[in-house]
């Protein structure tokens, strides 16, 4: 089974070396040497370039040395992430500044504990402070979310020139957005124009009413007039069927 080293410094102007001289010292024979340099520490460990390959080449079961803890993340959930990814492949995780620590020991896991209970203080004061932000934004008037596309006077140019017939594609092309953007201002136009045209009168009665009601009213017409004419034959004696 190999060994990996990974170094990193924040600036061009500084060097790995002493941290290989660290881990050297340790009395650990490196297979392989990965380093990042001028990478900021506020750069997720999965984002470095150097980090990412070590990862790419190291096996399951492998041991990896750091000189520092920092090494493996921007603060404690993503040091806490990166040490559960590498645990998940059996890889051994040394740390010289924790006095040598393996991460996959008990010791090592009590850290991860610690770590995990930092790592949860920081999500939520993270949470704390977005949400204090945003609520400050809020009372200076801020508008918040995605900046629009168009103004104001856009849109009001938009929809009159699609009332007069000029389609998606060529306002799109003419304002330089997309035609999703377009649609998303003409539609609520459209829809408001559309509404009233589909919703039939208040007196209106459907045809299908109207030809059923005809039959009906014909046939008490009928049955009236022989009711009437019964009547008068019974008076004078003459009971005569109605011709058909």
């Amino acid at each position: 089974m190999a060994t990996f080293a990974y170094t990193r410094v924040s600036s061009t102007g500084q060097t790995v070396q002493n941290q290989r001289l660290e881990i050297e010292r340790a009395g650990y024979q490196v297979d392989y040497w990965f380093a990042d340099e001028g990478i900021s520490g506020a750069i997720p460990a999965a984002q470095r370039p150097q980090f990412k390959a070590m990862l790419d080449k190291i096996r399951d079961g492998e041991t990896l040395i750091v000189s520092r803890l920092d090494r493996l993340g921007r603060d404690a959930m993503d040091v806490t992430a990166t040490v559960k990814a590498l645990a998940k492949r059996k890889i051994k995780v040394i740390v010289l500044q924790l006095g040598q620590l393996d991460l996959a020991s008990a010791a090592g896991k009590l850290m991860m504990a610690m770590l995990g209970a930092v790592a949860e203080m920081e999500r939520d004061l993270l949470i704390e402070r977005t949400q204090a932000g945003l609520e400050r934004a809020k009372a200076e008037g801020k508008v918040l979310g995605r900046p629009a596309k168009t103004t104001s006077e856009q849109r009001a140019s938009i929809i009159q020139a699609h009332g007069k017939g000029t389609s998606i594609s060529a306002l799109a092309r003419q304002f330089d957005v997309a035609r999703a953007t377009i649609l998303a201002i003409v539609k609520p136009q459209q829809d408001a124009v559309a509404a009233p045209a589909q919703q039939p009168p208040a007196d209106a009665t459907p045809k299908a009413h109207k030809r059923a009601g005809k039959p009906a009213a014909a046939r008490m017409a009928v049955e009236s007039n022989m009711a009437q004419r019964v009547t008068l034959e019974q008076k004078h004696g003459q009971r005569r069927l109605p011709a058909v």
